[in-house]
């Protein structure tokens, strides 16, 4: 498990109720640039390739059935998801 999906997993388990996957990108990578660099600031970019990162980190999650879809996306809202009993035996 990579370092990244280690710590979505983390987080997802430690919530008290399903969440979003996404609703942890900017905490596990915070912006680290001013909101009014141009889009090819090397910062933003950087930022921007994490923030990707860990789309495939959910996805990985998910494929290693580590998490599991509580509430499917409606086209509104997002997959709300939770840790799997296997998801929690990973972290210990």
């Amino acid at each position: 498990m990579s370092p990244d999906e280690r710590e979505l997993l983390r987080l997802i388990a430690e919530a008290d109720k399903p969440v979003a996957m996404s609703d942890f990108f900017h905490t596990i990578h915070p912006a680290n640039f001013d909101s009014n660099v141009p889009e090819d600031d090397p910062a933003r970019l950087v930022w921007t390739e994490r923030q990707m990162g860990l789309y495939g980190a959910s996805i990985a999650l998910w494929e290693a059935e580590l998490v599991r879809v509580v509430k499917p996306a409606d086209g509104e809202h997002p997959d709300l998801v939770e840790a799997t009993p296997a998801g929690r035996a990973a972290l210990a």
